[in-house]
């Protein structure tokens, strides 16, 4: 199935995912003249929420990234494959994290765990396939990963799990609070490759309506602090400061407007090396 938008080319595949063994939607947004220029290869940036990347009618928040309208009005960002990947809808929140969560405050609460087995799906199936198919770059420097709130905690927890394979991450009011010791923990083990760039996004008024019944405490605080701590830790394990962003936006709330407002931005980073 083909969909032609301005002028990008989107193409759309069901790939089987190992432990469900059921199809997950996996959408490819061509950059201009991929068909033209039959000899170009391209970088790839991985989203996670597939569903609330491209189009806002059948975002969750009714907002989408605009990455649409992001890669048409800035002409300047460096040409790339675009692969949005559905998430599992009520199974989001036990594929996005890596370890389970529950909160002793509150009865019934738990969630989580999954994440390893998504992470393999994500680098053992979908990156295969997208890189047997297209164009692709396929090596690390040129393999992105883009993913806000519990999207975030897959992200950061991939970068470290495949940072062999993956060289730019965009982190985004990452969730990273709802296990951090385990992160820290898991993180503190790891030698990181230097050589990895990192966007982190974060905005001072944080937390949607699912944060509040996993937390009693001062949410909005809770996404600064963990943002932070994940900036100092990258910076602790020797990751120069130029392969770093740190963006703290002064009154954003955790949803797609903030997200899309600080994708260029992100994109361009990650462009400055490619």
């Amino acid at each position: 199935m083909n969909k032609a938008y301005f002028y990008l080319d989107m193409k759309s595949h069901e790939l089987e995912v190992p432990y469900t063994k059921k199809k997950r939607r996996v959408r490819v947004l061509l950059p201009k003249n991929y068909a033209k220029d039959k000899e170009r290869t391209y970088p790839v940036v991985y989203f996670h929420d597939g569903q609330n990347v491209l189009y806002s009618k059948e975002s969750f928040s009714g907002h989408s990234w605009k990455v649409i309208p992001t890669i048409k009005r800035n002409p300047d960002i460096e040409r790339m494959i675009v692969v949005a990947i559905d998430n599992d809808g009520f199974n989001r929140m036990n594929e996005y994290s890596a370890w389970k969560y529950k909160e002793a405050n509150i009865p019934g609460v738990q969630f989580g765990g999954k994440g390893t087995e998504y992470a393999e799906f994500v680098m053992g199936v979908v990156k295969p396939f997208i890189d047997q198919h297209y164009r692709t770059k396929t090596d690390k420097a040129h393999t992105a990963m883009v993913g806000s709130s519990l999207g975030g905690n897959i992200t950061q927890f991939m970068g470290i799990e495949y940072q062999e394979s993956i060289g730019c991450l965009g982190v985004f009011s990452s969730a990273n609070w709802i296990h951090q010791e385990s992160f820290d923990r898991y993180l503190a083990r790891q030698k990181l490759e230097t050589n990895q760039r990192v966007f982190i996004y974060v905005g001072t008024e944080e937390a949607d309506d699912t944060d509040k019944t996993l937390m009693a405490g001062n949410i909005k605080q809770a996404y600064l602090d963990s943002s932070l701590t994940y900036y100092r830790q990258l910076i602790a394990q020797g990751l120069d400061l130029d392969n770093l962003l740190l963006r703290i936006q002064a009154g954003a709330e955790h949803n797609e407007i903030a997200w899309a407002e600080n994708l260029p931005a992100c994109l361009r980073f990650f462009g400055e090396k490619w």
